[in-house]
């Protein structure tokens, strides 16, 4: 058997400030954007440029439980992990486009890292690899 993840959930306040904030911020593409009337909601994926494999799912919060959990999905940790291979190329890029980040990048065994809030506050690691590790980027 052959299994993978496809999408991560991600809860936001509105789509359109979510989709702004992924596209032109973070230079994610918008990989679909449907609307589902049963639902009355949108089926909105976006992944990060070249990307193979897992995409975010914007999903808009619908309940109080949802809202509460907006920015704070994984109680406070890093909760995505976003590979490059050029960690500092991106940190400035992103740094220019107003991400704010938490940790400024270090050098760790594993490779480069730093440490941002997306549009909510949800902690994510920029992370470049170790050349040993770099086949999980791209």
């Amino acid at each position: 058997m052959k299994q993978q993840l496809a999408h991560v959930a991600l809860l936001v306040r509105e789509y359109d400030e979510a989709i702004d904030f992924f596209t032109k911020v973070l230079n994610f593409s918008l990989v679909e954007d449907t609307y589902v009337p049963d639902q009355d909601k949108r089926w909105v994926l976006v992944a990060p440029p070249n990307a193979s494999g897992c995409m975010l799912l914007l999903a808009r919060a619908t309940s109080e439980a949802q809202r509460a959990a907006i920015g704070n999905q994984a109680g406070g940790r890093v909760f995505l992990f976003l590979y490059t291979d050029d960690l500092h190329r991106d940190y400035q890029q992103m740094i220019n486009r107003g991400v704010k980040f938490v940790r400024k990048p270090k050098t760790e065994s594993y490779g480069i890292v730093a440490v941002f809030e997306d549009l909510y506050g949800n902690l994510w690691d920029l992370l470049e690899p170790n050349v040993s590790n770099k086949q999980n980027v791209g």
